[in-house]
C-alpha cells in the first residue's frame, strides 16, 4: 500500500509548479509530486506511467492544452482523479473542464488550504468546486429546469440520483437498495436523459448546485 498521496502536477510555467510544490508539501507530508509535465502530450504519456492518485492541471498551455488533456487521460481510464487549478473562473470554463472529465476545479487566487483541501475530497469520491464559482443557473437553459426535474423525480429516482452524485457505483448502489444491479442500470439511465446529461461528472455537477450533495 502507497504511504503518500501521489500527485501529477501540469503546468507550463517552472515557477508555477515550484509553487505547487512549496504549497502542497508544506501544508500536507503525505503528499508526493511524483512526476510533472509542462504540456498535456506528456502529462498524458507520465499519467500512463506513474498512474498518480491525482492530476492537478492547468487549462492554459501550448500544445493540446487542459481541456484535451483531461478528455485523453479520462478516455484511458475513467477512474482517473483530475483537479483543475486554473486562472480562469468564467463558468464556461468550469463546464468545459467538468464535462471532460475533471473532479473538482479551484482557481488560483484560492486560498492556500483550499488545494490540499480539494486533492483531499477528490480522493474520498466527491466532486469539488471551490465555493462561489457555483452560479444558480451554470449549464441550464428553459429546457433544463434541473429543480423541477429532480423535484419530480420518484422516491426511487432520487435516492439512485444522490448515491450516484457521492460516487457509488450502480453494483453499489444495487447493493445499498437491496435492488438488481439491472433495475439500477435502467433508473441510471432514466435518470441521465431527464437531466440532459451523459456521465456522472455531470450529474454530480447538478447535484451540488442545487444543494443535493455539497461539497
Amino acid at each position: 500500500m502507497k504511504n503518500k498521496i501521489q500527485v501529477l502536477l501540469v503546468d507550463d510555467h517552472a515557477v508555477v509548479r515550484a509553487g505547487f510544490k512549496l504549497l502542497l508539501t508544506a501544508a500536507t507530508p503525505n503528499i508526493e509530486i511524483i512526476a510533472e509535465a509542462d504540456r498535456g502530450e506528456l502529462a498524458v504519456q507520465l499519467y500512463q506511467t506513474h498512474q498518480p492518485d491525482i492530476v492537478v492541471i492547468d487549462l492554459s498551455m501550448p500544445g493540446i492544452g487542459g481541456l484535451e488533456t483531461i478528455k485523453r487521460i479520462t478516455q484511458r481510464d475513467e477512474t482517473a482523479n483530475i483537479l483543475v487549478f486554473s486562472v480562469h473562473d468564467e463558468q464556461v470554463y468550469i463546464h468545459r473542464a467538468l464535462n471532460a472529465g475533471a473532479k473538482g476545479y479551484i482557481t488560483k487566487n484560492s486560498a492556500p488550504n483550499i488545494l490540499p483541501e480539494a486533492i483531499d475530497s477528490i480522493l474520498q469520491g466527491h466532486i469539488y468546486i471551490e465555493q462561489g464559482l457555483i452560479k444558480e443557473n451554470t449549464g441550464q437553459s428553459s429546457a433544463h429546469n434541473y429543480q423541477q426535474i429532480i423535484a419530480d423525480f420518484s422516491v426511487r429516482e432520487f435516492d439512485i440520483f444522490r448515491l450516484l452524485a457521492k460516487g457509488l457505483t450502480a453494483h453499489k448502489i444495487a447493493d445499498e437498495l437491496c435492488l438488481g444491479y439491472k433495475t439500477v442500470a435502467n433508473y441510471v439511465t432514466q435518470i441521465k436523459k431527464k437531466l440532459y446529461v451523459s456521465n456522472v461528472t455531470e450529474l454530480a455537477h447538478i447535484a451540488l448546485i442545487q444543494g443535493v450533495m455539497k461539497h
